[in-house]
């Protein structure tokens, strides 16, 4: 039972760092906020998906006098994932197109951080928790996040 509990705690060593609180899922990155959040930009673009903007919320503190560790949120999709949703359930809209948060804590770590696609459409009636887009848009914020923290 030792050996288990040990291969167990090594193995989550060894696994990209990988965070979930209630819906939001977290991928700690290993460079700053502006440089993790042009790697996601880029991996974005080059999945061929939609850059809507990118939202620099400790600049928009600045100009208002105010301070807030460095904060970055990208508004991405593919209407091709984003289409179906919001054919089953209009109010999809609401949450998409997708955003990843790219933060500093206070304790210096940058993060990524998403909702999760399922936990973040379920309350909506005309979407199914199986939908193939669900599957999809998961898959993808794990692939992009994960390829934009570097490591």
């Amino acid at each position: 039972m030792k050996r288990f509990a040990w291969a167990a705690a090594l193995s989550l060593l060894a696994a990209p760092a990988l965070a979930m609180s209630d819906d939001i899922v977290k991928v700690q990155a290993s460079g700053d906020v502006a440089s993790t959040m042009d790697a996601l930009q880029a991996a974005v673009e080059g999945a061929g998906a939609t850059v809507f903007a990118r939202v620099d919320h400790a600049g928009g503190a600045m100009k208002a006098g105010l301070e807030l560790a460095p904060s970055q949120l990208l508004i991405f999709g593919n209407p091709k994932l984003g289409t179906p949703a919001m054919q089953d359930d209009p109010l999809a809209g609401l949450y998409l197109p997708l955003k990843v948060l790219v933060y500093r804590d206070g304790a210096g770590q940058v993060w990524l951080a998403y909702e999760n696609p399922k936990d973040m459409l379920d309350d909506l009636g005309g979407i199914s928790e199986d939908a193939q887009y669900i599957k999809m848009m998961t898959g993808a914020l794990g692939k992009l996040t994960a390829k934009a923290a570097g490591g």
